[in-house]
């Protein structure tokens, strides 16, 4: 499993410019420890937004108090916390709690969050409709395929009226107890749904990917959650190492002034602080 993780993520950073390649060698343990350089933080990222939020907010605030920050760039939701539970990097930021718990649950890894840093509101688009009222019978919909995120689409649907859903948490197309429109439910990788909006009536994205996809959240959704949703996302870290300086300093950073600043001018209420 190691060696293919390794394998996975030299591809990975091979494949993305700008991206420092670290932990290779490092036999389980992050490159920052492995070679005595507690001042090194290596932080595992999505491309959008966590990487900017990442390089233009948090970097230069720990830059100023003397840590040295790696940013690695991952494209898909598996990677990053296989890389944080095998010691690639020290923390990663792509996820939120009820994604990591699902992963945790799943895979036994012993990971945990220190802190929330913000919320992308999960929205639906479409290429074909103007209305979430519009929808034809039998029409086919997309979400993403990973049980917190799945769950989390459904319930924005049954938010607005298109089907209704039993009580739970991580709740499935099984779970659908009313579907008046026969839609069909399609779940596909994350990263995928801004890519297939052409042949679906509508698709559920997380903002990122639909920010990556060229979407405005605040314009081009028909549908969008509200700043009240729980599925903030998080500066994940190995549970043993929660209380280390360069991890405590990473935190500070993430819910600093200048982050909110960061997120409130540059988002404009498509992604907005969760601290």
């Amino acid at each position: 499993m190691k060696k293919s993780v390794k394998k996975l993520l030299s591809l990975t950073l091979t494949l993305t410019l700008g991206v420092t390649l670290v932990g290779c060698g490092s036999k389980g343990k992050a490159g920052s420890e492995a070679k005595g350089e507690d001042k090194v933080i290596a932080i595992g990222v999505s491309p959008e937004p966590h990487k900017a939020i990442v390089e233009n907010a948090i970097k230069p605030l720990l830059e100023n108090q003397g840590y040295k920050v790696e940013v690695v760039e991952f494209s898909d939701y598996v990677l990053p916390n296989t890389a944080l539970e095998e010691g690639e990097i020290d923390a990663n930021y792509f996820q939120h709690v009820p994604f990591l718990e699902a992963t945790v649950k799943e895979k036994s890894y012993d990971l945990s969050y220190t802190t929330k840093v913000h919320l992308e509101p999960m929205g639906v688009y479409s290429e074909k409709l103007d209305d979430m009222g519009d929808i034809k019978d039998g029409a086919e919909i997309a979400i993403p395929n990973d049980p917190s995120n799945g769950a989390r689409a459904l319930k924005l649907l049954a938010k607005n009226g298109v089907i209704e859903i039993s009580d739970g948490d991580l709740v499935t197309a099984k779970d659908i107890t009313s579907n008046p429109k026969n839609i069909k439910i399609t779940e596909l990788d994350a990263e995928q749904l801004p890519r297939v909006l052409k042949d679906v009536e509508l698709a559920v994205i997380n903002t990122n990917y639909a920010l990556e996809g060229g979407l405005n959240p605040l314009k081009d959704a028909l549908a969008i959650e509200g700043t009240d949703s729980p599925y903030a996302n998080i500066i994940a870290v190995r549970t043993e190492d929660k209380e280390k300086d360069k991890i405590k300093a990473l935190t500070k950073a993430a819910t600093s002034e200048e982050v909110r600043k960061y997120i409130e001018d540059n988002y404009k209420g498509a992604i907005v602080p969760g601290f």
